[in-house]
Order: C-alpha cells, then structure tokens, then sequence
C-alpha cells in the first residue's frame, strides 16, 4: 500500500487552483461538517491512492505559476506586435478590450504594451534630442502624443475590467462554497434517514449535482472535498446490504478510470507540455471528482498504471522547465551587471549641461539594455527591481540637484537680459548714431554672452530684444545709404577724380611707386562716400590695377599696395563688419596654403629617384614656391589688418 500524503489535487480551474495541504486547510464554516484527518480510520485504500496523486500535481502547481503563464504566451499565437506602428496596436488594443473576454487579453496587452513602450521611447528620444538641439534645457522638455494618451486609457480600461472580472469570480467562488455545504448537509441527512428503496438515487442525484458545482477558493477546496469524499465512503458502506448495487457502481468506475489513463497516457505522447499539464490536472479532477472508488482487488493495479502515465508528463515538464530556469539565470547575472554599470557611471565631474546630457544618454542606454536582457525568475523579480531602482535613484537626485540650480540660474540671466532689452528700446530711436551704434553693439555682444534663460520665456525676450535692435540698425542703415552734405561732395570729388586719373593713366609712360602712392592719398583725402554707392570705390580699384600691372616692383608689394587701399576704403566707410569677415578669409586662405604645401611635400617623396630636370619634378617644386609666396602675402595682410585700431 503506498503511503498518503499530505497535499491534495488542486482545484481545476483557468482561474483558481487549490494546491494546500489538508493539514494546512481551514475547516469549514459549518459546525456540523466533520472534516476528516489524513490519519481517520474511515479513509479507504481509494482515497490514499488520490492523495498519493494529488502530491505530484500540487507540488509541481504549486511552484510553476510564472512558468505556466510564460510557456503559454509562447504557445498562443500572437499577432506581430513588433512589426506595427502605434496606431495599429492601440486600434488591436481597443479591439481586443471588446471582443475578447478579460481572462483572455493579458497575453496580448503584455506584447501590445512592450512594443508601444519601445516604440513610444524612441520617439520621446528623437523629440527630446531635437529640443536640446534647438537650445531647450532637459528640465523643462514635455511631449504629448494622441496614441499615447489614448493607449494609457484603454490600459485603464483593462485593468479596471480586470478588476471587476476578479471580484465577480470571488463572489462566485464563495456561492459555489455555500452551495458545497448545502450538499455536504444533504448526504449527511441521506445517510441518517436511508430509505432502502430510494437512497441510492438520491445519492447519485446529490453526487450529479456536486459535480456540476463551479470552483471553490483554493483554501477552502480540500477541506470540503474531503468532508464530501467522507460522508461518500460512509454511505457506500450503507450499500453492503445490497452487494448488486455496489458491484454495479464498481464496474462503472473501473470502465471509467480506464478511460482516464488511456488519456493520460495519449497526453504523455504529446509534446505540448503546457497543454498536456493542464489536461492532467483537469483528468486528475475528474479521477477524484467525477468517477467513483473500485473494487479493491483492481485498486493497486489501476493506480500502478494511472501513476506510471502521469511521472512521463511530470518528467517532460521537469526537464522543459529546468533548462528555462537556467536561462532566466543567465538573465539574473546579465540584469545585474547592467544595475553595476549603472552604479559606476560617474557625475562628480558634471558641470554644465552637455556633461548632464551625456551621463542622461548613458544611463538610458544602460536601462533599455536592462529591459531588454529578458525575463528572470519570480522569486528574484522584485530583488532586481529593487537593486535597479536604487542604482537610477542616486543618478536622478544629483541630476535633478543640477538642474534646480540651473533653474537658478535661469532666472538671474533672465533678470540680466530684461535690463539689455530696456537699455535696447531706451536708444532705439537715437540720432547719435557713432555712440549709439557702438552702445547697440555692446549690448548684442553682452546678450551672447549670459547663458540660457528658462524655455516658456526664452522665445518671448529674444523677439522683443530682435525686434529692439533691428530698429534702430534698420535707421541706422538708412541714414549711411542717404549720406550727408559731405558725402554727396565726396562722391561729387570722386567721380570728377576718377574721370580725371582715367584720361591721365591713359598718358603715363613709365608707372612707378610714388604715381600710385600719389593717386591713393589723393583718392583717400575726398573723404568717404555713401554705402550704397560703394561700386566707385570698385572702379577706382580697377584703374589702379592698371597702374600696378606696370610696376616693376614685386608681386607682393602690388598685392600689399592693392590690399591696404582696399581696407582703407572700408576703414573709410565704416563697415567693421567687413573688416571683421576680411579677417576671417585670409586665416581660412592661410590654412588651405599651409595644405597644400604638405600635400605637395608629401608628393616629392615619388620622386626621391628622379632626376632634378624630371619636368613633372619641377613643376611640383614649383607649385610649392607659388603657395609659399602666396602664404608669406595672405599672412601680410593679416597681420596689416590685425594691427589696425577699428
């Protein structure tokens, strides 16, 4: 005989399983219901038999609800969430949430949800680098996205149909409770007052009827089950006065448990390991529920067979779920290495926002990889998590530190730019156009210079202040390309000059030095002219290209001689800003020099064996005196400009 043990078969049902030991059971609410013990005198060979079953599956439900849930997420097949856009999986959410009943949808919220988040988090990403990109500080970036909001209310929406679904399924555990008693009753009072000729029926009524009853909360099912199965041995001892009855009853129950391990045994064949679980647990339901005990000489033998079916089922799952195990193991390490990494990211040294920027971009890699290193066991679910949290924990509290004081900040550098806007309007309108002009460009230039003001003031100051400075400039613009009484005789001067120093040029036999000199003083003595009539200034500079073509002098003189007459020019009408850019060019030109010197140094090194009069030599030899000259030139000039007090 095999020994009983303490665990019980598990309550079948998609919803609730009972997996409690009878020990740990609680005992019914009714005081009249005897809950029999594992060591009662009344429990049969039969009723060992289940209990030796029921410790296999309880055990093994007991341990593998995660798994369950894991495998057959795998076994459905699910739409490819991955492959859609966020629209498409709100629009399958919304649908699922009406078609499908509650128990029905986690598997696919759960896939729905992981491939909007990712979605969803790239783009938060795209918008947020964008914003920064345009000047906005991280602090003060929001976005709002229609699918987003409406994917978190159907997510509401679920979880709140969720909600109900469990509190109606505990209202009706506890109705199928109550009836259970009713019943427990019924067959007490059966067997009290047997009536020979109709008990039997009435029993098998009663028997009908517990049957059909629903699930009961998983620590109420075993006490219950035990109490009924009790008063069932009770009354089939009433029907050894009528051995047909019995024998009767015996046959059938052997026919059907036979029934049973041919099903488990076609169940152990399969290679659905979920789904063959699952089966075994609603046939060893039907073995204790649903068929009676046999006769005592087949008891040992059909159990040897039922038992043999199930340990194949129990050992495909066994290994299955071994190797997961390991798996989700490897993740654990895999998860906590990442929360490690975490920990060592340094921001002590962060002290300006670009440094922020990078450590936020950092830690966010870091947690897209943690998300995606895969499921780890229950059991160690909520540790990671934890270990998680706290790593982002310490990072977040010295950034938001950082960017509070930035805030700070903010606010005095908006303090500082409202003066230059007020200072800006207050000298708008001025007349005084060389002082005031010199003040509107210190006040742009201290402008550039105060950081960042908060993000909802930012675009506001910046147009008041635009808007401030391009008045006046567009005055002042205005005035310079009208001109004064003088500038008018200066360009009056200039024309009668140049028409003059045309018709001289023209009778000039030998061009020297002091003639052009002579013609430049000159020309610079009438004084400045207007901006917009500048093109005088360009046909001058064409005659006395003229003059320069018959100096005998050197190349660079006539290039120095050109070039100071040209930033005379602009010296003369103010223009500081081509003065500016002059600069600029002449360093860009001093570097495309100096390159191409290298490059062609670099050249001579495929000749090293040719000869001095090799013609492709010397022409490389020549090319680099050429830009030499032409560097030594570019260098003067900058230097003359460099020098000058503008």
């Amino acid at each position: 005989m095999l020994d009983e043990k303490n665990e019980n078969l598990p309550e079948v049902s998609e919803d609730v399983q009972s997996t409690e030991s009878e020990n740990n059971s609680e005992p019914t609410n009714k005081e009249e219901v005897t809950v029999v013990s594992d060591d009662s005198k009344d429990t049969t060979e039969e009723e060992e038999v289940v209990s030796q079953i029921d410790d296999d599956i309880a055990h093994a439900s007991e341990k593998s609800g995660e798994e369950d849930e894991q495998l057959e997420t795998a076994k459905e097949s699910l739409p490819e969430y991955s492959k859609m856009g966020l629209e498409d999986l709100v629009a399958s959410f919304e649908k699922h949430i009406k078609e499908l009943p509650v128990k029905k949808i986690n598997n696919h919220f759960n896939a729905i949800k992981d491939s909007f988040n990712l979605q969803f988090s790239k783009i938060l990403a795209e918008k947020k680098a964008a914003f920064l990109a345009e000047g906005g500080e991280s602090i003060d970036f929001s976005y709002s996205n229609p699918s987003k909001i409406k994917f978190n209310e159907l997510s509401k929406e679920y979880r709140d149909k969720r909600t109900k679904y469990y509190k109606d399924l505990e209202s009706k555990l506890n109705d199928n409770l109550e009836l259970r008693f009713i019943l427990i009753e019924q067959l007490k009072d059966l067997i009290e007052n047997a009536e020979p000729k109709t008990m039997y029926n009435k029993f098998r009524d009663i028997q009908e009827r517990w049957r059909k009853i629903g699930p009961v909360a998983r620590e109420k099912y075993n006490g219950t089950w035990r109490t009924f199965h009790h008063h069932v041995e009770r009354f089939y001892d009433l029907l050894h006065l009528s051995n047909d009855f019995r024998d009767l009853d015996f046959k059938h129950n052997l026919e059907e448990k036979l029934k049973l391990i041919q099903r488990v045994e076609a169940l152990s064949e399969s290679n659905d390991i979920n789904y063959s679980f699952k089966q075994l647990q609603v046939i060893h339901k039907m073995w204790k529920e649903d068929v009676g005990p046999v006769a005592k000489e087949h008891r040992e033998d059909v159990w040897e067979k039922f038992s043999a079916a199930t340990k194949k089922i129990h050992d495909k799952r066994h290994d299955y779920y071994k190797g997961l195990k390991g798996k989700y193991q490897e993740n654990v390490a895999k998860k906590n290495e990442i929360i490690e990494q975490i920990k060592n990211i340094d921001t002590k040294g962060n002290s300006k926002h670009s440094d922020w920027q990078k450590s936020i971009k950092e830690i966010e890699d870091l947690r897209q990889q943690f998300f995606k290193a895969g499921n780890v066991p229950r059991s160690e679910s909520d540790k990671i998590w934890r270990k998680f949290k706290e790593a982002t924990k310490s990072f977040n509290h010295d950034k938001n530190s950082f960017y509070k004081n930035v805030k700070g900040e903010q606010q005095e550098n908006l303090t500082k730019k409202l003066k230059l806007i007020e200072l800006a309007n207050s000298n708008k309108d001025s007349e005084d156009w060389d002082a005031t002009t010199e003040l509107m460009k210190k006040i742009q230039s201290d402008w550039k210079k105060i950081g960042h003001v908060p993000r909802k003031n930012s675009d506001k100051i910046w147009s008041e202040f635009k808007a401030a400075c391009n008045h006046y400039f567009d005055r002042f613009h205005t005035f310079k390309n009208q001109g004064s009484k003088e500038d008018q005789e200066a360009v009056k001067a200039k024309k009668e000059f140049l028409d003059k120093m045309k018709g001289e040029v023209a009778t000039i036999e030998k061009v020297t030095m002091e003639i052009v000199k002579k013609y430049m003083d000159d020309w610079k003595a009438l004084g400045s002219i207007p901006y917009n009539l500048r093109h005088i200034e360009g046909k001058f500079s064409k005659t006395l290209d003229k003059l320069f073509s018959q100096l005998s002098v050197s190349n660079k003189e006539k290039e120095m001689m050109k070039f100071e007459s040209q930033i005379q020019g602009l010296l003369a009408q103010k223009n500081l800003r081509k003065l500016d850019s002059e600069q600029i060019f002449l360093r860009k030109k001093m570097d495309e020099a100096v390159r191409e010197i290298q490059q062609l140094e670099n050249n001579m090194s495929f000749f090293s064996n040719a000869d001095s009069k090799n013609p492709l030599l010397k022409n490389v030899m020549k090319n680099i005196e050429d830009h030499k000259e032409n560097h030594a030139i570019l260098k003067a000039k900058l230097n003359y400009v460099s020098q000058l007090d503008y």
